[in-house]
């Protein structure tokens, strides 16, 4: 990976966007564009979309998720504890001992996710953590105090937990799910315009908001763009770590390529000219199955309007909604030029029916 593009992602993973929060990141991620799109627009919501030949009729999305998971503050206690709600599927379980950062007017407070020492708990009565019984300390003695500091109900919690490189192999950190998607997709853009590739449709690069509620920033953007394809990047889970059951999870490894999908919100057609492109370049892919829905926001551009040729490129990830999520780097690169590829074999025009 290039120097700069190494940077931006460092850059970008580091800065919090929680779902419904995610202006700054959003702008990191517009300013890395900017050189490698035509135009561009932002939705009422926050979702960014970089455009290439904005005049052509065909329309095509590439499409990552920029927001993370994380916490609202829901109650303050009188001696300054804070109790929580999710904002998305935080998992209370790896919440004890973490450090925190709280968004507040005034700027960051600092707080930690306390938990009773072992040494005055009935450890074979414990019972693992929920949203009910994690709190959050930020050094304050009332709510007096923490209302001082400008913290109050609303305020939004993200973990502290910053971006490294483990055994020069994988990328580890908070929300890799899903701003590494949006790293890819802003490389594509790159690629095409360093490499001087001219396509025959419109491109639109969507960053968008609020996936991990409900799929939230694609339903609005696909409405708005109304494209006759959607790429969709996301993660998923790699089950070669222990606890998990490939008869479920699936046999998915991280370092063996991109995962690509098949179900109902998947156009087969697509999908298959995705596949072709792989074995063509040499990518090494993997395959997953979806149920009734992917889970991503392809479902959401799939459904949308009178329905959109979608599919979806997966990236294999450890330890998901944790604050060491993990990805593979040779998988990174793979995903971003498969990508690229794909929108080199699309025509202007592409009718992927099924049959007419």
């Amino acid at each position: 990976m290039r120097n700069e593009s190494f940077d931006f992602l460092q850059k970008y993973l580091n800065n919090p966007s929680p779902t419904g929060f995610e202006k700054e990141g959003q702008k990191l991620w517009l300013d890395y564009i900017r050189p490698y799109i035509d135009e561009y627009f932002v939705d009422t919501y926050g979702t960014v979309v970089g455009v290439i030949n904005p005049e052509a009729k065909y329309k095509v999305v590439i499409e990552a998720h920029a927001d993370e998971i994380s916490y609202f503050v829901n109650y303050i206690t009188k001696e300054g504890y804070l109790y929580l709600r999710r904002n998305g599927g935080s998992d209370a379980l790896v919440a004890p001992s973490k450090r925190v950062n709280i968004h507040t007017a005034k700027g960051i407070v600092k707080a930690v996710f306390g938990w009773p020492a072992i040494h005055v708990r009935k450890v074979e009565q414990d019972k693992a953590p929920t949203i009910e019984t994690i709190f959050l300390d930020c050094g304050a003695a009332s709510a007096d105090e923490v209302a001082e500091m400008g913290i109050h109900v609303g305020s939004v919690v993200t973990f502290e937990d910053e971006f490294m490189v483990l055994n020069d192999k994988f990328y580890v950190g908070r929300a890799l799910d899903n701003r590494i998607g949006g790293f890819m997709i802003a490389e594509v853009a790159r690629m095409l315009q360093e490499n001087g590739k001219k396509l025959p449709f419109g491109l639109y690069i969507v960053n968008a908001v609020q996936e991990e509620i409900g799929l939230r920033g694609a339903e609005m953007i696909a409405h708005r763009i109304n494209p006759d394809v959607a790429i969709v990047t996301d993660v998923t889970h790699d089950s070669q770590s222990p606890m998990y059951e490939k008869k479920t999870a699936g046999d998915i490894s991280c370092g063996k390529g991109p995962v690509i999908t098949y179900g109902p919100a998947v156009q087969n057609n697509l999908r298959d000219l995705i596949i072709e492109t792989a074995q063509q370049s040499s990518i090494p892919f993997q395959r997953a199955a979806a149920t009734r829905a992917t889970g991503t926001d392809t479902d959401a551009f799939a459904y949308s309007g009178s329905g959109v040729a979608a599919a979806l490129i997966s990236l294999p990830l450890k330890y998901m909604h944790t604050t060491v999520e993990t990805v593979h780097k040779d998988d990174v690169d793979n995903v971003t030029q498969l990508i690229y590829d794909t929108l080199l074999r699309i025509e202007d025009g592409h009718d992927f029916r099924y049959f007419k």
